[in-house]
């Protein structure tokens, strides 16, 4: 069975680094690194009363991993202005708790700029925001502002199948 259907002489899958991330209607500036999606469902083990030495396991809660974003630091105050929303120093009254969850768009790209795969991440909230990194004056890396997202889920939009590829 072929792993492309639409591009059937395409035997490599999609590299990782052509992604765009969108919130609110608008693509975020500059995110240069996403973390994994990921998911997970929690063993419950059990035994039953006639079978004392024979474990069994079956599905519990399921639960998703905080997402984390990073870029570089520019004057676009895009993360700030989010993780603002849950936590402020101006007060309670301007921590807004209608607005602070977001649902959150990630798209996976061809190396042609095409959208492969996207990915729908709900009521996501900033739970760690990092303004600076580190600085070291003998470094040469580049200062990476970041923020982790909780979610209550993410879904495939199967509405984004297989671009066709020239």
């Amino acid at each position: 069975m072929a792993q492309f259907t639409v591009n059937t002489h395409r035997f490599d899958p999609y590299k990782a680094f052509k992604f765009r991330v969108k919130w609110d209607g608008r693509y975020v500036a500059g995110i240069s690194k996403v973390s994994a999606l990921k998911q997970s469902t929690e063993p419950i083990k059990h035994r039953e009363g006639g079978d004392p030495s024979t474990q069994r396991i079956m599905p519990g809660t399921r639960s998703f991993e905080p997402i984390t974003l990073e870029r570089g630091v520019t004057h676009d105050t895009e993360f700030e202005d989010w993780s603002k929303l849950v936590y402020s120093t101006d007060g309670d009254a301007s921590i807004s708790l209608k607005n602070f969850r977001r649902d959150v768009i990630i798209e996976l790209l061809n190396e042609q700029g095409q959208i492969a795969k996207v990915y729908n991440v709900f009521q996501c909230w900033v739970s760690e925001y990092t303004a600076l990194p580190e600085l070291d004056a003998n470094g040469t890396s580049v200062a990476i502002e970041s923020m982790v997202m909780q979610n209550t889920g993410w879904t495939r939009d199967l509405d984004f199948g297989e671009p066709t590829e020239t």
